[in-house]
């Protein structure tokens, strides 16, 4: 396990917005729900879990910056370091009472992620990483799985939703390179909690796009220091900002970046 301070600090901030998410999950029927976009949802838990991310590491980390879903950017007087935050990754299977969702934080330093926490509040799975640290589920170190054929790999992706259908015939265009070459292929609805599994070995590779860096960047971490590999679906390096992934471990990820570029 990570015993730092910065991990401590981190999990705390988890552990309490994770609280009011468990508790809001229970009563989901009565949240204040509204929409972003068609098929996108956010409701009354996201605003309530994000404020408490916010002031919770703005006390104990003053001046840094936030990239935030629900709040957007915040500038901090501490140029070198921001905070990358998802209060409710998975928000549709939220409201739809699926116990498949997260917290995710992510913390950058001078344009790399450093350190990343994904929390699911239901099933009380804590994935934490740091840099040169390792990657842990709860109390135990993780890694990506050792699969070398992609045809025996279980290959994750994420399904835009309906306001993004203009991206519908690419990604069933890839969906359909994918699944004529891979051993099987899952959509959960929470890319965190996707790109956790990719570091506990569960899911071989995961490929997705139109995700924030406050999606990925925790999840990023976790995957690296588990020993996998993380890019843009092009294959670049700047996933954080191009809106596009593909991680796994060294053979699947590889394998799955050919499929997609041949779905181009």
């Amino acid at each position: 396990m990570i015993r730092t301070a910065l991990m401590n600090v981190m999990t705390a901030a988890a552990l309490k917005a994770g609280r009011g998410l468990r508790r809001d999950f229970g009563e989901v029927e009565n949240l204040q729900v509204s929409l972003k976009g068609p098929g996108d949802f956010v409701s009354a838990a996201d605003k309530k879990a994000e404020k408490i991310l916010f002031e919770e590491l703005s006390k104990v980390r003053p001046g840094y910056g936030f990239e935030m879903e629900e709040g957007g950017s915040v500038a901090g007087t501490d140029k070198a370091h921001t905070w990358h935050v998802d209060p409710l990754d998975g928000t549709t299977n939220f409201l739809h009472g699926v116990p498949y969702f997260a917290v995710s934080i992510a913390l950058e330093r001078d344009g790399q992620i450093v350190a990343g926490v994904v929390y699911n509040p239901v099933t009380e799975d804590m994935y934490i990483a740091e840099r040169g640290q390792g990657a842990y589920h709860n109390n135990h170190r993780i890694r990506v799985s050792v699969r070398r054929e992609i045809a025996h790999a279980l290959v994750g992706c994420s399904i835009p939703h309906l306001a993004a259908a203009k991206e519908h015939p690419r990604f069933k265009r890839e969906l359909e390179e994918v699944m004529a070459s891979a051993g099987n292929v899952r959509n959960f609805g929470a890319i965190a909690l996707d790109m956790a599994a990719v570091a506990a070995g569960r899911i071989d590779a995961l490929w997705g796009r139109g995700a924030d860096s406050w999606d990925i960047g925790a999840g990023s971490i976790l995957v690296r220091e588990a020993g996998g590999y993380v890019a843009t679906i092009e294959g670049g390096d700047d996933y954080l900002t191009k809106r596009s992934l593909c991680c796994g471990n060294e053979y699947i990820q590889r394998a799955l970046l050919m499929l997609l570029k041949k779905a181009a």
